[in-house]
């Protein structure tokens, strides 16, 4: 049995345009700086607290809460004004169904939207499982979502983990996974082969080629 664990952000969709308006929003509202739609590629990965903490100015931190309290309010609902599937990402996760892989997502996104974006971007992509962010379990790189999505399944079962960000391959790493860095994401390839994913696709088409040979 084989099943392929992918990333949300950076990995199925470029979802950075609509965030960073999001956070550039509550950022506006607390009468702090903006930021750049490509510094935000360096801020996401780790939820979307971690997201607001890293966007605030240094002497702002203590106003993490307020400004995620915007942001959330914003983003759900402007999550899908920009956002946009990769190329062919949907024809991969068609063709890994179709050789009997199970897809499932492992995201820090929070969870109802990480839902939202998935069924509106893919709604005919029977996903096993589709885990974001939560306050009942810790966010990756923390193994405890992908044990999650793998709890009921069998033993021998060959588990890949596809992701843009380090944080994706220290997943990987920490869950005993085989891991599939995408250079098309959020992050350089100089990252992904630092953190040490054991394969990187340049394209998605890739990754089958790497799951099903």
């Amino acid at each position: 049995m084989i099943t392929a664990i992918f990333d949300l952000d950076g990995t199925i969709a470029d979802t950075i345009q609509d965030l960073a308006d999001a956070v550039n929003h509550g950022l506006k509202q607390l009468g702090c700086p903006e930021h750049s739609v490509e510094s935000y590629k360096q801020m996401v990965g780790n939820g979307a607290r971690k997201l607001c903490i890293r966007a605030l100015p240094e002497s702002r931190k203590s106003e993490a809460e307020k400004l995620h309290g915007l942001f959330r309010a914003y983003y759900g609902m402007h999550y899908l004004d920009n956002t946009k599937l990769y190329p062919d990402i949907k024809e991969t996760l068609e063709k890994l169904t179709e050789s009997g892989v199970k897809i499932a997502v492992a995201t820090n996104k929070p969870q109802d939207v990480a839902r939202q974006v998935v069924k509106s971007l893919l709604p005919e992509t029977e996903f096993y499982k589709v885990l974001g962010g939560c306050d009942e379990r810790p966010k990756k790189p923390d193994s405890a979502i992908i044990r999650e999505i793998l709890g009921e399944l069998p033993k021998d079962n060959k588990v890949f983990m596809i992701g843009d960000s380090n944080v994706d391959i220290q997943t990987a790493k920490n869950s005993g996974l085989i891991s599939i860095g995408c250079i098309w994401g959020f992050r350089s390839r100089e990252e992904l082969e630092a953190e040490g994913a054991d394969f990187i696709a340049e394209e998605s088409r890739d990754i089958t080629d790497i799951i099903l040979r």
